[in-house]
């Protein structure tokens, strides 16, 4: 869907226009500034960053982010006409800023070259509507703790004073659980990118399953404070030659996934085992289930269940390109009595001797 003319201008023509953007926004924002805030004049750069990647290729899009950065650290951040961050809120507001507004850029470079690929009207059509999930997910994954930083470092700055020191840790600590969930985003997007780039070769080194499951489960702990989350370790389970990273990160988006699609305190439960070609390891809940028609759905990148609130729709598709790495399966079903059944069957070579002896 290569209706933008924009996008045959020569490189040149596009650095220059993209620059004068920003510089020309920048210069409206400078007049502005005492009466919005520098918070606000991030947001107005970042829309014309997002401009910029709407019209242009990916390497013009990441000069106009870089300038615009670097526009708003000089001209608004206190002290200005400096590149001197003064408090740790406002370099925190800063990196975040840049990458923003790097990851808008690279999203929307992958799904142009998406687009490049679909030539008839049927892959056209399919390509608008990814578009338009991916921005409809990504939008809410990342506003809201964008909003959410914003929000608690503007209470910070603005009550310093007034603030006890309990309720200072507790902003600080929601900074920190929505620094949390943008990195699960950019892990989950460089994951995707991985994937669809054929760069996944699992390194293969003896893991314990046992231990990658705790790992896993200390890795999720802060947002299942509403859940319970079971595992009962087998203890003669031996060491399974396997790429443990990935298997961590299977694990990790499963749970997160039920996390946050199951009721507050629901049950998730884990287990492992080995099998006649390697290892089996299961994550199941006692929420809703999935409905049937959409079983067979719920794996594909960017996809969301209807009435569903939350999530990039990437989760699950990770799961499935990561166990598909390592030449395994991935089997999705409802339990008989309700809720969902996640079964990764993976081939690996076992050791002789289990975990707990080896210990």
């Amino acid at each position: 869907m290569d209706f933008l003319k924009t996008r045959n201008y020569s490189k040149r023509k596009q650095y220059t226009i993209s620059i004068l953007l920003i510089v020309a926004t920048s210069a409206i924002c400078f007049f502005l500034v005492n009466f919005i805030g520098y918070g606000a004049v991030a947001l107005i750069l970042l829309m014309a960053v997002s401009l910029n990647a709407i019209l242009f290729d990916i390497f013009p899009v990441m000069a106009s982010a870089l300038l615009s950065a670097l526009i708003w650290n000089f001209f608004f951040i206190p002290p200005t006409l400096t590149f001197h961050i003064e408090t740790p809120e406002d370099g925190l507001m800063f990196l975040m800023y840049f990458v923003i507004a790097s990851i808008n850029a690279v999203l929307t470079f992958k799904i142009r070259e998406f687009e490049k690929r679909q030539w008839d009207e049927e892959e056209r059509t399919k390509s608008i509507a990814l578009y338009n999930i991916l921005l409809n997910s990504l939008s809410h994954e990342l506003r809201t703790p964008i909003a959410t930083i914003i929000g608690a470092v503007d209470t910070i700055k603005d009550n310093r004073s007034k603030l006890s020191e309990s309720n200072r840790n507790e902003l600080y600590a929601e900074i920190e659980i929505a620094g949390l969930r943008l990195n699960r985003q950019v892990e989950n997007l460089l994951s995707m990118s991985r994937l669809e780039a054929g760069f996944i070769q699992p390194k293969r080194d003896w893991c314990d399953i046992n231990e990658t499951i705790f790992s896993t489960m200390r890795r999720n702990s802060q947002d299942a404070t509403e859940h319970t989350i079971l595992f009962n370790p087998k203890e003669h389970l031996p060491l399974f030659k396997l790429d443990g990273g990935l298997l961590e990160q299977i694990l990790h988006n499963l749970i997160h996934n039920a996390l946050q699609h199951t009721p507050k305190n629901s049950i998730i439960t884990i287990g492992a085992d080995q099998t006649g070609e390697g290892c089996i390891v299961w994550v199941s809940d006692n929420g809703k289930g999935f409905p049937e028609n959409e079983m067979d759905s719920v794996f594909q990148k960017f996809y969301r269940l209807d009435n569903t609130v939350g999530g990039s729709g990437l989760g699950l598709s990770i799961v499935k390109g990561f166990t598909e790495a390592m030449d395994g399966k991935v089997l999705l079903e409802n339990g008989q009595e309700g809720g969902s059944l996640f079964t990764i069957s993976i081939p690996a070579e076992a050791s002789p001797i289990s975990t707990y002896e080896n210990g």
